[in-house]
């Protein structure tokens, strides 16, 4: 996967409550929809009326195309998500174990489809709410790129300005 790297990208996102959650997607998210990327859902929760009601409450020019994704906790193959040429957007939300888990799910389909995919742009975001993960934020931060804030995708020292980046040893 380390030939592909520049193809795919881990975002991170720490948020307080599923509407916070929402809050911060769907600006990113209706920004990727008129960049016409594909966006996928992995969730342990189903935060679909949630969904729903926010985007009722708001004015928000793709929200058709915004309650087509799947925001239950459906499980869905990765290979059905990342089955075009088109950029990807692959949502994580869950506990440490289902984020971890599902990335890895992704990695292994990537790895084994290496050739089939070698122009497709994916972006990853796993979003973390940061009461859970509180004491593990550096360990995030160290097995991302970049960080998806309510103000869009940012550089992680942007946000975290004292933050140095472990490099790991292969």
């Amino acid at each position: 996967m380390n030939n592909q790297k520049s193809k795919i990208l881990k975002l991170c996102s720490f948020y307080v409550s599923e509407w916070h959650l929402i809050t911060m997607l769907l600006p990113y998210i209706n920004k990727k929809i008129n960049e016409e990327v594909e966006i996928s859902t992995i969730l342990e929760n189903n935060i679909e009326e949630n969904v729903k009601t926010l985007v009722e409450k708001l004015n928000i020019k793709n929200a058709e195309k915004i309650l087509k994704i799947n925001w239950k906790n459906e499980s869905q193959k990765i290979e059905n998500m990342i089955e075009s040429k088109k950029e990807q957007l692959i949502i994580v939300n869950g506990n440490k174990e289902f984020i971890n888990k599902a990335n890895e799910e992704i990695e292994n389909y990537l790895k084994e489809n290496k050739e089939k995919l070698k122009n497709v742009k994916i972006k990853i975001v796993n979003c973390y709410e940061i009461v859970e993960f509180n004491g593990s934020i550096t360990e995030i931060l160290d097995n991302h790129d970049k960080i998806l804030n309510t103000s869009g995708e940012k550089e992680i020292n942007e946000v975290f300005e004292d933050y140095n980046k472990k490099e790991k040893i292969s």
